[in-house]
């Protein structure tokens, strides 16, 4: 089968994070990573336009003199809300691929938590597909509020389980640098581990401190951390564990996004499962 260049009739041109780009636009060789890669910089594009007009709109809304930009950016919230769920409706089966590929994972906590996060986002993007068919009309019957809570069910457990997975990681390496620092003498403390190694942990202050030390040195850890917790204010106050206001929830999600164009751009800061 003949492979397809950039830029011929199926209109496909490899983005600039595509990873086998050449500075001469050689063909990508892998051109379905490729697409699933620029469909996930749109949609995070899009994710932040979604909670910048979120948070905008809460901030005007109040003002007499804004109420109709306060109307335009709830309507450009919701139109790009509904964008990308027609982004998403392929992401069921990449999240089954998911799963599949950390069941082989060789920690048992790993395993667990990346296939649980996997599965129920898989079942989130099912309802969130429903979701969507509802609102173009396709399936008018849908009850929009039971599919809803399913979906934000199933998203918040996702997280959750992301959330764990961080914690692991956390205290795997928090223990680490416990045993460094009872092993290593003082005198032969190498310049690199000083200042993790110079924290003792008795106390929160210091658990703190060797906390900071450990999220400092593992860049990725830290920013899969930032994204889950900015990304659970959305299910906490849609719940109501724990109520807040659009103001909150659209600043969290810009943030959240804003990790998410980062690790876009810089692959090696994403965290590997």
């Amino acid at each position: 089968m003949v492979e397809e260049s950039p830029g011929d009739a199926s209109g496909y041109t490899q983005p600039w994070f595509c990873p086998s780009r050449r500075k001469t636009h050689h063909r990508c060789r892998n051109h379905s990573r490729c697409r699933r890669t620029k469909n996930r910089a749109i949609s995070t594009f899009m994710r932040a336009t979604q909670y910048t007009c979120m948070l905008l709109s809460y901030l005007i809304e109040h003002k007499a003199d804004k109420e109709k930009l306060a109307m335009k950016l709830k309507q450009l919230e919701s139109s790009m809300s509904s964008g990308r769920k027609m982004f998403r409706l392929g992401n069921m089966v990449h999240a089954l691929v998911a799963a599949r590929r950390t069941t082989q994972l060789p920690d048992v906590v790993p395993r667990f938590c990346l296939t649980a996060s996997n599965l129920t986002r898989a079942l989130y993007f099912v309802c969130d597909a429903v979701l969507w068919l509802k609102s173009v009309g396709l399936q008018p019957d849908v009850d929009k509020p039971k599919w809803r809570n399913w979906a934000t069910k199933c998203y918040y457990f996702s997280l959750l389980m992301n959330l764990a997975r961080d914690w692991y990681e956390i205290s795997w390496r928090l223990e680490q640098a416990v045993q460094e620092e009872k092993t290593k003498e003082k005198s032969f403390w190498d310049k690199h581990n000083q200042d993790l190694n110079c924290v003792k942990c008795d106390g929160l202050h210091g658990f703190l401190l060797l906390l900071f030390q450990i999220l400092k040195r593992h860049p990725p850890l830290l920013l899969d951390l930032v994204k889950n917790l900015c990304d659970l204010s959305g299910p906490l106050d849609t719940l109501g564990i724990y109520k807040t206001n659009p103001g909150v929830i659209g600043f969290c999600g810009i943030l959240s996004s804003l990790v998410g164009i980062l690790t876009l751009a810089s692959p090696h800061l994403k965290l590997k499962q």
